[in-house]
């Protein structure tokens, strides 16, 4: 291979990227923790390297230009690679001390794992940890986080997961509003519920119905793409929320609303990319959670 024919910075490369992934240079240099002058100089320096205009503006944003659309596939595939570099090379470290960034649901960083972290700190002050509470999946891949709680078994054969004591959710309510409405026992209960849901109702009401609850979308009176939001809701008396019976039944301010049903089960993966799990650092988080969110037991 002509290595001398290699002039560009890989660092240019990577600003190119993530501009193009953004669609702005304001958005990239947030994303990559850079100045925005800084920034646009390492896309004009590769645009001069390269010989080509690779951005050309629309409105308020960016656009790639024909050339760039031809080279951005390129330069993923070499992002893709120096993400893997990284994340090899991070999996041989055998230092405790550091970050590690865990990701889960609102709630969950929230209501659950306060505790357990402080357990873990005790255990471990040395290490320092990032909590990404987000609704929407973190892509370990591009390592926007370390760890991952997830109702879901990834698919990436990169990843590895490891499936926790299933957790049950059933349905809650303030007494306030369980002396106004009473509790749910009927169709008709159900009919003239005041549900708060996680979400589209469309979507939850079709999951709820798929486990034999006679729900409909005329029973949601609110939607909330929070969990804490919706459990403050339950809590202040607005309506009934569905949650974790770990985190209802250890909230005083609150009663089980629906006593014939069952708690509802949903699986807990804990996740990770299977190069990481040879640090040391990481190796011991994972474990320690693993092992803390595997019991049933209360928040």
């Amino acid at each position: 291979m002509d290595w001398s024919s290699v002039t560009f910075d890989w660092n240019r490369v990577r600003a190119f990227l993530v501009t193009a992934e953004e669609g702005s240079l304001s958005a990239a240099a947030r994303a990559l923790g850079l100045a925005q002058p800084t920034l646009s100089r390492q896309v004009d320096a590769l645009q001069t390297e390269l010989g080509v205009v690779l951005f050309e503006r629309f409105g308020r944003g960016l656009e790639l230009t024909p050339a760039g659309a031809d080279l951005i596939a390129h330069a993923r595939k070499m992002g893709e690679a120096a993400m893997s570099l990284s994340i090899a090379a991070y999996g041989q470290s055998d230092v405790v001390s550091g970050l590690v960034t865990i990701s889960a649901s609102d709630a969950y960083a929230g209501l659950v794992l306060p505790p357990i972290l402080k357990r873990l700190r005790e255990q471990e002050p040395s290490i320092t940890l990032r909590i990404v509470a987000d609704n929407q999946a973190t892509d370990l891949m591009r390592r926007e986080a370390d760890i991952a709680l997830r109702n879901f078994r990834p698919k990436e054969p990169d990843l590895v997961a490891r499936r926790l004591a299933d957790a049950g959710a059933n349905f809650f309510a303030a007494q306030a509003y369980i002396d106004r409405f009473g509790t749910i026992s009927s169709d008709t209960d159900w009919a003239n519920a005041q549900l708060i849901v996680p979400g589209p109702a469309e979507g939850f009401v079709s999951v709820m119905q798929s486990m034999g609850l006679p729900l409909t979308q005329a029973s949601v009176a609110y939607e909330c793409t929070s969990y804490l939001a919706m459990w403050e809701m339950v809590r202040q008396g607005l309506g009934v929320g569905v949650i974790d019976v770990r985190i209802g039944d250890a909230d005083p301010s609150v009663s089980r609303v629906a006593p014939t049903v069952q708690d509802l089960p949903f699986p807990i993966w804990l996740t990770a990319h299977r190069d990481i799990l040879s640090n040391r650092r990481l190796r011991l988080v994972y474990d320690f959670l693993a092992d803390a969110l595997s019991s049933r037991d209360k928040p």
